[in-house]
């Protein structure tokens, strides 16, 4: 027993992190976010709304400068402040932040939260049970080797995340009316409106796929449905 006392110790000390993580990032949203009200949304939301049969769906807006979609860990949506400045800059059109809140979704209908918060544990103490196997052959660096390990592990679950995500957006948006042309859109101008895109970074060091790769795969939903 004693010898999986650590593993068990990490798996705790994973979870009080999360859930503090957790805390955290609510008291943030709460204090620096309100509901959105922007005519140029409100028709388009009311067509998301309706494709899944809900009275309304209610998106918040954080207030801070980056460009970002972010579904909260109890459900939330919410777009930042820097999102909607593109958006009345006319560097992003209604349709495409649309589909933002549509991908935000998709993340809250699939429980990726909560999936990723058993993962994060489960990579805690998998982390520690691995450094005590390699510690015993590679002194020294079996740390080094385990924290790098789950490091890849996280970066490929959360790319399959985002994968479906995409799928499920591009099916709410095809239902909604709206198709995946503004989801496409926005993923290709993505790079440029945030000055990010993984340049010179290995694809499965990434936590989202390359952009290239989620076009095509959104591409290929779309010609299984109307093949």
């Amino acid at each position: 027993m004693l010898k999986f006392t650590p593993i068990l110790l990490a798996l705790l000390y994973a979870l009080v992190v999360w859930r503090f993580s957790t805390w955290k990032l609510k008291a943030e949203l709460d204090q620096r976010s309100a509901e959105l009200a922007e005519p140029g949304l409100r028709e388009l939301n009311q067509r998301l709304a309706r494709a899944l049969d809900l009275p309304r769906i209610r998106v918040h807006l954080y207030d801070i400068p980056a460009i970002n979609g972010l579904a909260a860990p109890d459900g939330r949506i919410f777009l930042t402040r820097g999102f909607l400045e593109a958006y009345r800059a006319g560097r992003v059109s209604a349709e495409e932040l649309a589909s933002v809140i549509a991908h935000e979704l998709g993340h809250v209908a699939l429980g990726h939260s909560r999936r990723r918060m058993i993962d994060f544990s489960s990579q805690n103490a998998l982390r520690v049970g691995l450094a005590q196997v390699l510690g015993r052959f590679i002194p020294g660096l079996g740390p080094m080797i385990a924290s790098a390990a789950m490091s890849l592990l996280a970066a490929r679950l959360s790319r399959g995340d985002e994968y479906e995500a995409d799928a499920y957006a591009a099916a709410l948006l095809t239902k909604a009316g709206i198709g995946t042309a503004p989801q496409i859109s926005l993923l290709e101008k993505l790079k440029h409106l945030t000055g990010a895109g993984g340049a010179g970074r290995a694809a499965w060091l990434m936590s989202h796929p390359r952009t290239s790769e989620r076009v095509a795969a959104i591409r290929r939903l779309e010609s299984r449905w109307h093949g």
